[in-house]
């Protein structure tokens, strides 16, 4: 049985992997879990050791299969565990990550299973994150674009808000934008902004914000801002 550390560092390695397309460093992953380089290093001997990921000096690593398959269990326990909390219990969908965090090493597959089913078997968790299945096979990805790159006047549906922090999260909560929410593209200032409507009225959000944000494209007559 895994500790919770050494979970956590399987899921921040595919994380990044995910995210980069690429092996990941020791600092990646120091900078992703807020720890020194040395502390990383010991953990990646560890796994290494494990066969859990294969290492190579000065080229990162990468998870092996055993490695990505413990990684794609505790996503399933983790983005489960964010919807049950969401639509059963009233959590707020922005503050249910840190919780997941907790829970996520200590339920079991029999529980897992029960969630999954009372929730009809979701395709994505509440931030738009897709959740594997009981194979623990990814569902095909819908074509986004990461709202960074939007043009001024583009019409989209926002599909995921990729997690950094639980700080992004509350503030784009508090912006009224979160999956599902149709938007509108209507100023982006040279010096970062990108200004959009929802519903709730016009918001300027940070480059570094936008980047987060992954939307599907909506055709005029389809879009309800």
């Amino acid at each position: 049985m895994l500790s919770a550390v050494t979970e956590d560092y399987i899921k921040a390695i595919y994380a990044i992997e995910r995210d980069t397309d690429d092996r990941v460093g020791t600092s990646d992953l120091a900078e992703y879990l807020d720890v020194t380089s040395p502390t990383v290093s010991s953990m990646l001997k560890k796994l290494n050791e494990r066969g859990l990921i294969d290492r190579e000096e000065y080229r990162g690593v990468t998870l092996t299969e055993e490695g990505e398959v413990i990684a794609l269990e505790i996503l399933r326990h983790h983005r489960l565990l964010e919807s049950f909390l969401t639509e059963q219990l009233d959590y707020d969908w922005a503050d249910v990550h840190e919780e997941a965090d907790r829970l996520e090493h200590h339920v079991s597959e029999e529980l897992t299973e029960r969630i999954a089913d009372a929730l009809d078997n979701p395709g994505v968790d509440p931030h738009g994150d897709p959740i594997p299945d009981a194979d623990l096979k990814l569902p095909d990805p819908e074509e986004t674009a990461r709202l960074s790159d939007a043009g001024e006047g583009d019409r989209a549906v926002v599909r995921r808000i990729r997690h950094q922090g639980d700080e992004e999260l509350r503030y784009l909560s508090s912006a009224g934008i979160e999956p599902g929410v149709e938007i509108e593209v209507v100023e982006i200032a040279p010096f970062g902004l990108v200004t959009v409507r929802t519903p709730d009225g016009e918001q300027s959000l940070p480059e570094e914000i936008a980047r987060l944000i992954e939307t599907a494209p909506i055709a005029e007559t389809e879009a309800g801002v």
